[in-house]
């Protein structure tokens, strides 16, 4: 490995005027594309290159002006006309890209550094952090201090209707979905510590992405190491161990910029009504309580919600802002997604891989249908959710579907010394409780199972964060009905 001209942030910020040209190399990625997008908004002149360009994001950045390149055509005499080149974390180390970048003399840095130094470093950044809801969390406080008028900038890692996935925005507020994911192959830090973050909102901290960190104190490392650098507020959710864990060791100093929220603590929300149009919620907050009104279901959904909500407080917003600001809010791609109507029954995409993540989207799916069978096909994907890590979690997290489809992973967890989950053993839990359970092994057995489940007093509800054996790419598609 070669990093003699690799720039950390603190290289970069001092380089920022000499930089003008900037090449991202692996462009096509959600955080890459949102990344060269905000640097085009900034004024650099932006080209990205890839091995295959596949919409959404292609399209967006053709439509931004972006040139791209397929990686196959560039070498280094093409890469020494940048001042930068920004490396895209699916690079490995010591492959043909990552010698190509290192011997063409070119500085280069990761996307997180790279936004943190050349974007992030002038303007009011609120990091969205959690080992859940961070993307829709992000996406909330984008619409939410939209409709307030603010005019924020944010950078989200999903899909969203009818929108970009970042903008710089003219306001002074930044909202960035800050996950825990490592942001280089020369750079094993997660990509939150390279945000500028001046305040943090963490939705939840508890064990996951087991394929990068061995415990959940690895995770929490990073952030004992983000946060002496976060210098005005950090609100957190109580209702998770890890998160009042950082607070007992952080706030023995500075209390005046911890806020703790959820159902555990004495902020709240206190849940007051939930139906199909919504949820009726209060917040304490300075002694007074206040009463909201949203059109979101969903106990995590609020909950994410309330954190945003006690940021605007604490920024001046009034409590009828906010109300009229949360009436009608929006979600993003793939997170309780209904995708159309198959043979009567209701078809519901949701990105959730994690039994804490499958359990609270399942109890609000459960809240918005009532009266209806909710049948859960779960796709176990991610290196986590495919290993033994959560067996009885999942378990007992798929306790209140009507029937639960899993299908079988087409490759082990790549978590080192945990097996692999054992999908039949929660399928047989499922049977003794005396509902229908299944294995399926590929599209046409899926198929078979979905066909049992058909007809208007049911609900399809999806939990997958791939093709669910290529589900979504099907003819099945073609067939739902809007």
């Amino acid at each position: 490995m070669n990093l003699a001209n690799k720039l950390d942030y603190s290289a970069l910020k001092k380089l920022q005027k000499d930089i003008k040209r900037v090449f991202f190399y692996r462009v096509c990625g959600t955080g890459m594309g949102a990344a060269a997008c905000l640097l085009k908004e900034k004024g650099f002149e932006v080209e990205g290159g890839d091995t295959n360009f596949y919409p959404p994001m292609s399209t967006y950045l053709e439509s931004t002006g972006i040139p791209l390149h397929k990686l196959d055509n560039i070498d280094q005499a093409f890469l020494k006309s940048f001042d930068l080149i920004v490396v895209g974390n699916v690079i490995p180390n010591g492959g043909p890209d990552a010698k190509m970048i290192e011997e063409s003399g070119v500085k280069f840095a990761s996307f997180p550094t790279s936004i943190g130094a050349l974007v992030l470093s002038e303007v009011n950044v609120i990091g969205i952090a959690g080992t859940h809801g961070k993307t829709t969390t992000t996406y909330l406080a984008t619409q939410m201090f939209e409709n307030m008028n603010a005019n924020p900038g944010y950078l989200i890692g999903g899909v969203m209707e009818g929108r970009p996935s970042s903008r710089l925005g003219s306001g002074k507020y930044f909202f960035i979905e800050s996950d825990e994911y490592d942001s280089a192959y020369f750079e094993k830090i997660s990509k939150f510590r390279s945000y500028s973050l001046d305040n943090m909102i963490l939705t939840s901290l508890e064990y996951d992405h087991a394929d990068i960190f061995e415990s959940v104190e690895a995770i929490k490392d990073q952030f004992r190491a983000a946060i002496p650098h976060i210098e005005k507020k950090f609100i957190f959710s109580s209702d998770y161990v890890a998160a009042n864990e950082l607070y007992s060791e952080f706030s023995t100093e500075d209390k005046s910029r911890w806020m703790r929220y959820g159902e555990n603590s004495d902020i709240g929300p206190k849940f007051l009504s939930a139906g199909p149009e919504g949820t009726k919620f209060q917040l304490r907050y300075n002694k007074e309580d206040y009463v909201f009104q949203t059109n979101l279901i969903g106990k995590h959904n609020v909950l994410n919600l309330s954190a945003v909500i006690l940021y605007a407080l604490t920024e001046g917003f009034t409590k009828d802002q906010i109300s009229n600001a949360i009436t009608d809010l929006q979600m993003v791609k793939r997170r309780q997604e209904v995708r159309g109507i198959y043979k009567g029954a209701l078809v519901i995409d949701d990105f959730a891989h994690h039994p804490r993540a499958v359990e609270l989207t399942l109890d609000g799916i459960i809240t918005k249908y009532p009266g209806k069978n909710i049948h859960v096909i779960m796709e176990p994907n991610s290196a986590t959710a495919r290993s033994a890590i959560f067996q009885k979690e999942f378990e007992t997290s798929l306790s209140r579907a009507a029937s639960v489809i899993f299908t079988k992973p087409t490759r082990p967890t790549s978590v080192k010394n945990v097996g692999d989950l054992d999908i039949y053993k929660i399928v047989e839990a499922v049977k003794a409780s005396g509902r229908a359970g299944s294995v399926v092994g590929n599209l046409s057995e899926l198929m078979t199972e979905i066909e049992k489940v058909t007809g208007e007093s049911n609900v399809i509800l999806i939990l997958s964060n791939g093709t669910c054996l290529g589900l979504w790419e099907s003819d099945f598609v073609k067939n739902l009905k809007k």
